[in-house]
Order: structure tokens, then C-alpha cells, then sequence
């Protein structure tokens, strides 16, 4: 089915683990250390670099650009490491994630308490996930390199519901 990330949270019941997704819209990327700053600014009562409410996170930390294209190689990274922040970005809005592996019990704790999607993405495969990258801009923490968060502009990028928002699992 084709889903744009705006369509997310009205469409929870119709995604159920293990259905095929092409997803559109956008997606932020971000991986531990930025999910560390990002929890960090969310106790001190800071602004965050992107609204959280409505949001889909994608664990990755792209490669550069090449040929003027507007990203590298951008796979999933393996999201239990992100487990210990995640609980914290779904209480604050957080909508959906995109990684790879499974998750946490807390984790899947409360994406059924705030009605939260997983999406899985093939990993291996970040080259050819750059492809459906129409845009990409740094929008936080460049002192991170490939880590620092990105707003990806997706079309079509090729997804598995890994955990529904009921959390039923596909993920062996």
C-alpha cells in the first residue's frame, strides 16, 4: 500500500505487521547520539530541531552525496539502540520509526499505549534506499557528521510494518 507520512496516524488501523509499505513524505534521520541530544533537550525544556508530534524518525546516518545527488548510501541502522530514548520520543508525539531488528518491550509497551508504528527497511540495501531520497538537508547537530539529523524528502521508499501500533510483531 502507499502511505504519505501526513496519512500515518489516520491510517494506524489499516497497518497491520507485516504488510508491504512504499512510504512518502518526511522523514527524519537520526541515530543514538542524536536521539541522546534530542532526549537531553526535551528534559532542559528546549525547542526541538523538528516537531516531534506527527513525526517518523528513520535510524540512519547517510553517506555523502556523490554525482549531485541529494544523498550517499542510506541504509537502516539497528534500532534496539535507540530502545532506551524511544519511550521518550513516542510520549512526545514521535508517529512512526524506520530501522531494522527488533525492538524493546518498553518499546513496544508504549507504542501500544500511544498508537505508534515500526516500520523495517531492508538493510544492505542503502544504496538502493537512496533512491527514493528526492531531497536532504542537515536541519541539527552537523557536528555529527553522518549522525547529525537530516530532513529526507522520501518517495516510495520500500517498507515492511514490522511492529503494528497494536504491536503485533513480523519480526523473527
Amino acid at each position: 500500500m502507499k502511505i504519505h507520512t501526513s496519512e500515518i496516524r489516520s491510517r494506524l488501523g489499516e497497518l497491520k505487521a507485516g504488510d508491504t509499505v512504499f512510504l512518502s513524505g518526511t522523514v527524519y534521520t537520526a541515530r543514538d547520539a542524536a536521539h541522546a541530544k534530542i532526549c537531553k533537550m526535551i528534559a532542559d525544556g528546549e525547542e526541538l530541531p523538528f516537531k516531534l508530534d506527527g513525526a517518523t524518525v528513520y535510524y540512519a546516518g547517510p553517506t555523502p552525496a556523490h554525482d549531485g545527488l541529494p544523498i550517499g548510501s542510506c541504509g537502516p541502522t539497528t534500532s534496539s539502540r535507540m530502545d532506551k530514548f524511544t519511550p521518550t520520543l513516542i510520549e512526545n508525539g514521535l508517529c512512526a520509526m524506520i530501522g531494522k531488528g527488533k525492538r524493546s518491550e518498553a518499546v513496544v509497551e508504549s507504542m501500544k499505549k500511544h498508537g505508534v508504528v515500526y516500520f523495517c527497511a531492508v538493510g544492505g540495501a542503502g544504496a538502493l534506499a537512496a533512491k527514493c531520497v528526492k531531497s536532504a538537508e542537515v536541519i541539527a547537530f552537523p557536528e555529527l557528521g553522518c549522525e547529525a539529523v537530516r530532513r529526507l524528502e522520501i518517495v516510495d521508499f520500500p517498507l515492511i510494518v514490522g511492529i503494528d501500533a497494536r504491536g503485533n510483531c513480523a519480526i523473527k
